[in-house]
């Protein structure tokens, strides 16, 4: 596919994922209709002539171009390519599982159920003509049918088994999602073992068995498609599809098959459509492996030993045809083709037709060479599911390609905000295996949590074929922050400026160069000056995000839930007469139950504890007094559990200055308090952050006019913070009147 729009691009690749999925990571399936391109080789002598692909058979012959087959080592199945006569690329038709193929002289494969093309019941029609065009799948199991002839890119011609039985013929087409059926007359009534030959001009010939069960006797009829009718019958030695070794042939004079001798001698019988005069034409032993053709009134035919003859049955002349080689197909214009080599331009594919004189022409139509192998993508190394805060916030992406002069261009789809990551790989040193790996980093923004579609497409390198393309799903999670508004794993700080703006930095998930850097900087909205005090108090309605308390001047409690966004849903009442406390501080679990509580202290200094609920409409349970004296401290913030205790813990910063550390117990309150050390009094707001450095830990960020500092955790109670610089709300010190 080419590169197109982002909804185009994203839907294709999720349309592919579908398809897929159900193997496994990793397994590529083989499905009919995977086609890749097949370059034209350098090796080829003549720049004019299409690449006969060397060490490949020839399955078949259409009017426009020719079919092959190769043997597929990583498969282990044979494929079918197809090469236009006029230099276009060639496609490769994937193999089905315990499938095959039918071919009838036409530019249409059938792919079908079955290995043999006569048991073929659920099929469909590939026009290679148009090779982009859907395929035509026709069930004619439901007809209680099998494969003959395909007629056109969709239609077939059937034998349909009737409840005695028998069989009757008939056309099947599928125009969309209907099918319709035309009835083929003519056939006797207890007509079985009915097999299909070349199509040409409209008509079919088939072979076919009738008679009393003890004395069946073989026949051939040439059906006129179009009139709906039988229109000539032959008898013959040999009876159904099982009966001999040798294909139908015929052209709009002749008729013939294959018939051999009791001494293992092979001759051809022909038929004059016109006269019914019938001749046989001896080959040879059948050990010899002998090909044969009808064009016009001439019999063409040979071994992989000796030259293609074409012997006149009109006046029983013979010519060399000059071409040794060892296999032939029919065509539905009338013409034959023969793979061997001729002395005057060595190897290739040669047709055989009439001149207008009669008499017939020998022309090289394909030379043969060794193809560059077809681009495709064998293997897709794009895991399922990826937890970046176990894998330290990379996962490895990577195709396997056929071969490796190409780029691979990765799009990287958010599906739930359309964001994307793109890049281009190049070759590898070594190998075929194209791969890198992603930091979850989107226009240096750490990557949303989700779902990403992931398409990968390989393009060769000269340009020249058509490029493969292969879709995953992939899911990404990271350990949820409190702090995180955007649900991208990274603390978001929220700051209110003089105006009453709201302003949301969205950090770096893990720091860049060792440091903790905003990676961009975003409006959330005005009208945040109603509020005395605004809290983070991490997920109290059950979501993964981050949620906001705020207390207005009335006292008046109101939640703000967060959407994972970086935005919020409308905020909503959930409790009155909070203009009582001076301080408060949430986003630490303080009694080890999993939920986020909340803390406040009241002008007595009496500190009391909230507990969450877990519901959003009544985020927190009735008060509970923890205790007095709490009025020395000027400044309150929850930070998580920082000093590995049995519950978050909480910093309070006294009058003077000193921060002391107060470890949550479990149980709603706290131990002895433990002194962390003075000078915290040049800041004027201390925000509990989550974990800044991806360390397991929550850390602290300061912020005042002298500085904004990151206090990253150490794990020890005794000293729990080591100070760091930070570019965030360098220069702003005075800007903000709330960081939380």
């Amino acid at each position: 596919m080419q590169l197109r729009s982002t909804s185009s691009r994203l839907a294709t690749a999720v349309t592919a994922v579908l398809a897929v999925t159900a193997l496994g990571a990793g397994t590529l399936t083989a499905a009919p209709a995977a086609f890749a391109a097949t370059s034209a080789s350098s090796e080829q002598a003549d720049a004019t002539l299409p690449v006969y692909p060397e060490g490949s058979s020839l399955a078949g012959a259409g009017t426009s171009g020719f079919f092959t087959y190769d043997y597929d080592s990583v498969d282990r199945i044979t494929d079918l390519v197809w090469t236009p006569y006029d230099g276009g690329a060639s496609k490769r038709l994937r193999h089905p599982k315990d499938g095959g193929y039918a071919l009838t002289g036409n530019d249409v494969a059938v792919v079908g159920d079955d290995s043999w093309p006569e048991a073929m019941q659920s099929i469909t029609l590939w026009n290679m003509a148009d090779p982009a065009a859907p395929g035509v799948d026709i069930d004619l199991g439901t007809l209680n049918g099998t494969y003959l002839a395909v007629l056109s890119p969709t239609s077939v011609l059937a034998d349909i088994r009737k409840a005695d039985g028998t069989s009757e013929l008939r056309v099947v087409t599928k125009d969309g999602a209907t099918t319709t059926t035309r009835k083929i007359t003519g056939l006797p009534a207890d007509a079985t073992e009915i097999s299909g030959s070349t199509v040409l001009g409209g008509s079919v010939l088939v072979r076919y068995a009738a008679g009393p069960p003890d004395a069946r006797t073989g026949h051939r009829a040439l059906v006129d498609v179009t009139a709906g009718t039988v229109t000539e019958t032959y008898s013959s030695a040999k009876s159904g599809y099982n009966a001999d070794s040798g294909h139908l042939t015929f052209s709009a004079s002749q008729v013939a098959w294959l018939d051999q001798t009791d001494d293992n001698e092979v001759y051809v019988t022909s038929v004059d459509r016109k006269t019914g005069e019938e001749k046989k034409t001896v080959l040879g032993d059948s050990v010899d492996e002998w090909y044969y053709e009808l064009v016009g009134d001439w019999l063409v035919y040979g071994a992989y030993w000796t030259p293609a003859k074409a012997v006149s049955l009109t006046s029983g002349e013979t010519r060399d045809l000059g071409v040794t080689g060892p296999e032939s197909a029919p065509s539905a214009d009338g013409s034959a083709v023969l793979r061997g080599s001729r002395d005057a331009d060595g190897d290739g594919l040669f047709r055989v037709a009439v001149a207008e004189n009669g008499t017939p022409t020998v022309t090289k139509v394909a030379e043969t060479g060794k193809p560059v192998a077809p681009l495709a993508i064998d293997e897709v190394h794009v895991p399922d599911a990826v937890d970046l805060d176990q894998t330290g916030g990379k996962v490895t992406l990577g195709w396997t390609l056929s071969r490796a002069d190409a780029v691979v261009d990765v799009t990287l789809t958010h599906t739930a905000t359309g964001k994307e990551f793109t890049k281009r790989l190049t070759a590898p040193a070594s190998g075929t295996r194209f791969s890198f790996d992603w930091d979850g980093v989107i226009a240096g923004l750490d990557a949303p949590n989700g779902t990403y579609a992931v398409e990968a497409e390989a393009t060769p390198v000269d340009g020249t074929g058509e490029p493969a393309s292969q879709g995953w799903l992939m899911n990404v999670t990271r350990t949820a922050d409190p702090h995180d508004y955007t649900n991208n794993g990274s603390t978001d700080v929220l700051a209110r400026d003089a105006a009453g703006v709201l302003w949301r930095d969205d950090l770096r998930d893990r720091p860049v160069n060792g440091q903790v850097k905003p990676a961009l900087r975003t409006k959330i909205g005005a009208g945040w000056g109603v509020y005395k005090q605004i809290e983070a108090v991490g997920n109290v309605g059950g979501a993964a995000t981050g949620d906001l308390i705020a207390v207005d001047t009335a006292g008046v409690q109101w939640l703000y839930l967060g959407k994972g966004d970086g935005t919020f849903a409308a905020r909503q009442q959930v409790g009155t007469g909070w203009q009582i406390y001076n301080k408060i501080a949430g986003g630490s679990d303080l009694d080890g139950d999993g939920r986020a509580d909340l803390v406040a202290t009241d002008g007595a200094g009496t500190l009391w504890f909230y507990k969450g609920t877990g519901n959003y409409a009544k985020p927190y349970a009735a008060r509970v007094k923890i205790g007095g004296g709490w009025q020395v401290y000027n400044q309150l913030t929850a930070v998580g559990n920082i000093a590995g205790s049995a519950a978050g813990d909480m910093v309070a910063r006294d009058t003077s200055g000193v921060l002391w550390l107060y470890q949550g117990n479990g149980a709603g309150g706290f131990s002895l308090r433990v002194r962390i050390g003075g000078g915290w009094g040049a800041f004027s707001q201390l925000v509990g952050a989550g974990d800044l450095d991806n360390d397991g830990r929550p850390d602290l960020i300061a912020y005042g006019s002298g500085g904004t500092y990151v206090y990253r955790s150490t794990g020890v109670a005794t000293a729990p913070f080591s100070r760091q610089t930070t570019s965030l709300y360098a220069g702003e010190g005075s800007k903000f009147n709330s960081v939380l």
